[in-house]
């Protein structure tokens, strides 16, 4: 289910990779809960073998360990991408002010070592991608508003300048904010790209052409988190197949910020003509529908509405014997949060909800599809006593069946924070 991984990762702008091993291999920069700046000084790789249960493999390179040299000391990592040739796998990244970088090793999840200047690609140098073609020609692409692209020299450390395109594409025509990432499907190059056309950075556009130095052309939207959190603002992604299905991997934003970014992941299907239709947000994500019976955290919601800024909010665990809790806190009369999709093909009675409530309570409506769909319950919600103080709250629902989404709405005082919801299933 979306997110990804467990509530403590948050892994922006994935890069998905599947190897020769069969394992698919997650890329991104590493986000700091509650931080108010992108990114960290670190790498983590995340690799799974069934798009479920995701292994974490610890840091694969930091800029806090002074063997990456003056260059590279200390500074914020931002989007990598990482490709594998010739029995290495070379790890391409980008830092504020200091260009581009690649550093290479023997293992996908690392130590990635021996950073070095990627040379030539000096200007407007962010967010590298690599795509390696069926004859083993590599190709880097990089650039804000406008994407550059070139060949990579054999050394996978330099560009071949003669080969230098500076306008692949631009903002004006095809929406390009940031992050290029190239893939192949039947002789169709995918460009994938951070999408700005909507107005604001939270789509994943791509353009296709018939040769990798282009020219492109813009088909559409993958997807667009927008709704996700009330400050979400960019996006960034890649497309990747595994077991013969393609998937479209982004990033969604919580704790009432543009960061806090956490990794996510959805199918995709292409038409005849080559094209991908544009597919939402879920809650299920590569799972198919839901069990009920599951017990679904209050920030798993895919989108959030209505009145006031509710938002998804990862809360730190205070000991040991804590967890980490993926919640959905300010709610005011109106908010509603959807959770996609749900498969009620099985004999449900009961709505049960974790909630805390400091002083007024109120009622969450249960509904299907929309957030004015047909209410299926209401549970009250008494005041717990505080913020932290969690709650077991229950409701008969009617009978349903099928595959629906449900909307929980939140009622109660016109005027104040009702309630945060720790989580929720039926029984």
């Amino acid at each position: 289910m979306n997110p990804l991984l467990p509530s403590k990762h948050f892994i922006p702008d994935a890069e998905a990779r599947c190897w020769n091993d069969g394992r698919m291999y997650i890329y991104g920069s590493l986000d700091l809960n509650g931080d108010t700046t992108y990114c960290s000084q670190h790498y983590n790789v995340f690799s799974s073998d069934n798009l479920i249960d995701w292994s974490d493999h610890g840091t694969s390179f930091t800029t806090l360990d002074k063997k990456v040299g003056e260059t590279w000391f200390e500074s914020t990592l931002y989007a990598p991408d990482c490709v594998y040739k010739d029995g290495k796998y070379y790890l391409y990244f980008c830092t504020s002010g200091n260009g581009e970088g690649v550093a290479i090793s023997d293992s996908p999840y690392g130590p990635f070592e021996n950073p070095t200047p990627v040379i030539g690609a000096h200007l407007d140098a962010i967010d590298p991608s690599v795509f390696i073609d069926d004859d083993g020609q590599a190709y880097l692409y990089w650039g804000q508003f406008n994407c550059r692209a070139a060949k990579l020299n054999p050394d996978m450390t330099s560009i071949d300048e003669t080969t230098l395109n500076k306008n692949l594409i631009n903002e004006s025509i095809h929406g390009f904010h940031e992050g290029p990432s190239v893939r192949k499907r039947n002789n169709i190059y995918y460009l994938v790209y951070t999408d700005t056309s909507r107005g604001k950075a939270t789509c994943l556009g791509y353009a296709t052409s018939k040769s990798p130095l282009g020219p492109f052309e813009k088909r559409g939207i993958i997807i667009d988190n927008d709704g996700c959190d009330p400050q979400t603002w960019n996006n960034h992604g890649s497309i990747a197949e595994f077991n013969d299905n393609w998937f479209v991997f982004y990033h969604r934003s919580s704790n009432n910020s543009k960061y806090s970014r956490r990794a996510c992941m959805e199918p995709i299907q292409f038409n005849i003509d080559g094209s991908i239709d544009e597919v939402e947000l879920t809650t299920q994500g590569y799972t198919g529908p839901i069990n009920p019976r599951t017990f679904i955290e209050g920030g798993q919601a895919c989108k959030i509405g209505g009145r006031g800024d509710s938002f998804a909010r990862v809360l730190e665990p205070k000991d040991a014997s804590d967890t980490w809790i993926d919640c959905l806190t300010n709610t005011h009369w109106g908010t509603w949060a959807a959770y996609k999709y749900f498969d009620f093909n099985k004999n449900v009675t009961t709505f049960e909800a974790i909630v805390s409530s400091a002083a007024y309570g109120g009622v969450i409506d249960i509904c299907i599809d929309s957030p004015k769909g047909d209410i299926i319950g209401k549970c009250k919600v008494n005041p717990t006593g505080g913020w932290e103080q969690w709650q077991t709250f229950r409701c008969e629902i009617d009978k349903i069946s099928g595959i629906h989404s449900i909307y929980l709405v939140f009622q109660g005082r016109w005027v104040g924070r009702l309630m945060d919801l720790r989580g929720f299933r039926f029984i």
